[in-house]
């Protein structure tokens, strides 16, 4: 094994549940093909809201994927996030023959919303019924932590884990730490982040934060660094990955290694009207520096692509600082299932890990008309054939919070 601190953090697994693509392979032909996972919502009667579209995941049946005892038990969130590690799980090859020790595994998950439709039946019940009637699983069914636990227990994983929030940014720090984990000496990290919050107050809390396109077209609701960018259209899924040591990946002969997770770093923004900088750009140039890498070793970026024009502006500007004016190919492809809050960061970096294996960027959705000023080489219309080794990959989450990932390709 490797000396522990220098481990070498590969990705072996891949699972994404998300509109447009339950499983990897669906999701990954989602984005190539500009499938767009927005439509009107259908969970509830949202016309008297001021926006009523959404990413929703339509295809999922959780009793087909789930054992019947966990579904008292569990938000639909936390049965994404189920279904997902098994899939991811079973795409690394691992299970009870892997010959791996409980305490090997480990298992650290993002989400920002917690079990928002099942706490908000339950308070109904309180409300409405009384509190006889509520389920005694809502002691931990709305957690923020609830995933990370359900997952651990339901594949015997013990070793270190843990859940972060951080809203967007929330899903890449879960995967930085994930890579600390492995690399301070744990085998194997299932890793990632899963949100939903599509039920009526759920909705609600979202479209509070003034963030959100009332734009009524699908097509045109969701435009990251477009002219006409109003806003972001609110999604739900995320992605899940197998973060394991290269060296334990190599010993049991992993069919694949999808790429390395290079570098990490965080960054908090400073208070509003200090007149200091946002930090995003020093995510970024943190986490290369960890990766041993230069801005111009960078293939592709995925940005964060908020689809508000002042949030966009400050992206592109400190884009364009780091790579130089339209440096570096850059891509968004949320603007086709929303931002999926803690998710996000996580699907994007499937994708990223999808692009390097391929060798081809996906489109940012419907985005055409990029602002001269914003300096960017948008991938927008088609996907892109091009030499990929590289990606950055960011997220932004309300209030301050940066998160940079840089992923390599597998070496040979």
């Amino acid at each position: 094994m490797s000396t522990p601190g220098r481990r070498r953090a590969v990705v072996t697994g891949l699972s994404v549940a998300a509109p447009g693509g339950l499983g990897t392979e669906r999701y990954w032909k989602s984005l190539l093909t500009g499938e767009n996972g927005i439509a009107e919502l259908s969970r509830f009667d949202a016309s008297r809201y001021p926006s009523r579209l959404a990413g929703q995941i339509d295809d999922f049946e959780a009793s087909e994927h789930l054992p019947s005892r966990l579904l008292p038990q569990t938000d639909v969130s936390t049965r994404y996030a189920l279904a997902a590690a098994d899939w991811a799980l079973a795409d690394a090859g691992v299970g009870p023959e892997s010959g791996f020790d409980d305490y090997d595994l480990g298992v650290v998950t993002s989400t920002a919303q917690g079990g928002f439709d099942f706490t908000h039946r339950e308070f109904h019940k309180l409300w409405s019924q009384g509190p006889a009637y509520v389920s005694v699983y809502e002691s931990f069914a709305w957690f923020y932590a609830v995933n990370t636990g359900q997952i651990s227990i339901r594949n015997a994983m013990r070793g270190p884990s843990a859940a972060l929030v951080g809203e967007q940014a929330g899903g890449l720090d879960a995967i930085g730490h994930a890579r600390r984990t492995v690399r301070r000496g744990t085998r194997l990290v299932l890793s990632g982040g899963v949100d939903s919050a599509l039920d009526p107050w759920g909705f609600a809390s979202q479209l509070a934060g003034g963030l959100v396109s009332t734009v009524a077209d699908p097509e045109r609701a969701y435009l990251p660094f477009d002219v006409d960018a109003s806003g972001h259209v609110p999604g739900e899924g995320g992605a899940v990955l197998i973060v394991e040591d290269a060296d334990s990946a190599r010993a049991r002969g992993a069919e694949r290694i999808y790429g390395e997770i290079a570098g990490y770093a965080a960054t908090f923004d400073p208070a509003p009207g200090s007149g200091r900088p946002p930090a995003l750009g020093r995510a970024a140039e943190l986490a290369l520096a960890e990766a041993g890498l230069t801005p111009a070793d960078i293939s592709v970026v995925f940005a964060d692509g908020a689809g508000v024009p002042e949030l966009d502006r400050a992206e592109a500007d400190t884009l364009a600082r780091l790579f130089g004016p339209r440096g570096v190919p850059v891509t968004a492809p949320k603007a086709l299932t929303g931002r999926l809050c803690a998710g996000g960061g996580p699907a994007d970096l499937a994708a990223a890990l999808l692009a390097l294996r391929d060798q081809v960027i996906p489109a940012t959705g419907r985005t055409a008309r990029v602002p001269d000023a914003y300096a960017l080489d948008l991938v927008t219309g088609q996907p892109r054939e091009a030499d990929l080794s590289t990606a950055l990959v960011l997220a932004r989450g309300r209030h301050g919070f940066n998160s940079a990932v840089v992923v390599t390709a597998p070496r040979l």
